[in-house]
């Protein structure tokens, strides 16, 4: 693809986005899940941005997925964050998936159907890669899941759940399994999203109790699991979640930028702009925020190279892992000087306040920051990550 086909591409969700999105962008943030703002974006195509033209999807790249992400992020970081899912859960069955999974869960995603992970449990708090709950077989062509889930997106509003778990009878905790759970089946219920930001992405917790899942949709080999976590579900996710903060980075420094512009002191006849020390705060969030596209762009292009080749994204966790911690801490920080430089008018219910809100959520998400600056740390001084052992990250 040529730098003119993003650049449309990048006009074009914009223009979704300014049209749909932001109308919609107030009732988000009181709790109501966007499925006005995902039914725009499936007619428009986006749902399948990155499910291959033979299953109805677009099949773009992960630049371009980067690219639509950022700018759902700039207007509604929850919306971003579903749309982040659901293509994450989608991107998954699509690389480790059969033919007739893809036929089943991909294709309707033209009309709307609606992917998302549900992995992390709260016995392992930030740790979602790390499950306590096992799979049991029932009979030799169907599965029983037990499990309560924490932090799902989505959750009571996806039409389908990747589910993590242990395999059946797993010795140990990489013994994992993926299966693809239809939302509709008897067993599955959702508690109460409440937050502080975000509000609109229902990433509550979810109760698996008996449910019944086909062996069909299994997804991949009975305790391959591991595979999948770290070269299906981690890269994509990462990408995504790092270009929705980096939008909302952006979204942060517009809006402080327009009120300083647009407000008169009428007392002494100086626009806010005109204090220098108010302008200094805008230049940091500015010189942080031009970080991101470079090296976000850079990371989605390996990630396409690496899928053309054939080679596992995994090999990009640790970078993708330092994108998302930056892209939150830049979006935290830029969130942060719009609220001081607009003062009081700032601090009011209004879009800088749902800003400065959504903004914390980025550090928060697992890998949480900590978390993450732990894995980089070891790396650097040739220490192993131990994910799934005791002691471990």
């Amino acid at each position: 693809m040529s730098a003119q086909d993003y650049d449309k591409i990048r006009t074009d969700i914009r223009t979704l986005v300014n049209d749909v999105i932001k109308a919609n962008v107030e009732q988000t943030d009181q709790g109501v899940f966007p499925r006005d703002n995902l039914n725009a974006l499936a007619k428009a195509g986006w749902n399948g941005i990155l499910i291959p033209k033979e299953y109805g999807g677009l099949g773009l790249d992960h630049l371009a997925f980067s690219i639509v992400c950022e700018e759902i992020g700039r207007v509604c970081a929850s919306t971003g964050l579903v749309f982040v899912m659901h293509t994450g859960a989608a991107q998954t069955i699509n690389l480790f998936g059969n033919h007739d999974q893809k036929l089943r869960w991909l294709k309707p995603a033209q009309e709307g159907l609606l992917g998302t992970y549900s992995t992390s449990e709260k016995a392992s708090g930030g740790h979602w890669w790390f499950n306590f709950s096992e799979a049991a077989r029932d009979g030799d062509s169907h599965y029983l899941l037990n499990a309560d889930k924490s932090f799902t997106t989505s959750a009571g509003a996806a039409d389908y759940y990747l589910f993590q778990t242990r395999s059946p009878g797993a010795l140990g905790p990489t013994d994992i399994s993926f299966f693809i759970v239809d939302a509709k089946l008897d067993g599955i219920t959702h508690g109460v999203w409440e937050a502080l930001g975000v509000r609109g992405n229902h990433s509550g917790p979810i109760s698996y109790k008996n449910v019944r899942v086909d062996s069909q949709d299994r997804l991949g080999e009975e305790g391959k699991g591991k595979d999948i976590v770290y070269d299906g579900v981690t890269p994509i996710y990462l990408i995504g979640l790092g270009s929705v903060w980096h939008g909302v980075a952006r979204a942060a420094l517009e809006a402080a930028a327009t009120h300083l512009t647009g407000t008169i002191h009428r007392d002494f006849n100086r626009k806010l702009s005109d204090y220098q020390v108010l302008r200094q705060q805008l230049g940091e969030s500015k010189v942080l925020v031009e970080s991101l596209r470079p090296w976000q762009h850079d990371l989605a292009r390996q990630l396409d190279q690496l899928q053309a080749d054939g080679q596992p994204q995994g090999k990009l966790l640790l970078p993708l892992t330092e994108f998302k911690v930056h892209a939150s801490e830049v979006a935290n920080i830029s969130a942060r000087n719009a609220m001081d430089v607009s003062g009081g008018y700032g601090y009011k219910k209004g879009q800088i306040e749902r800003i400065f809100r959504d903004a914390r959520a980025g550090i928060a998400m697992g890998p949480s920051n900590n978390i993450a600056r732990e894995w980089i740390g070891k790396d650097l001084v040739g220490l192993p990550l131990e994910l799934f052992e005791a002691g471990g990250e």
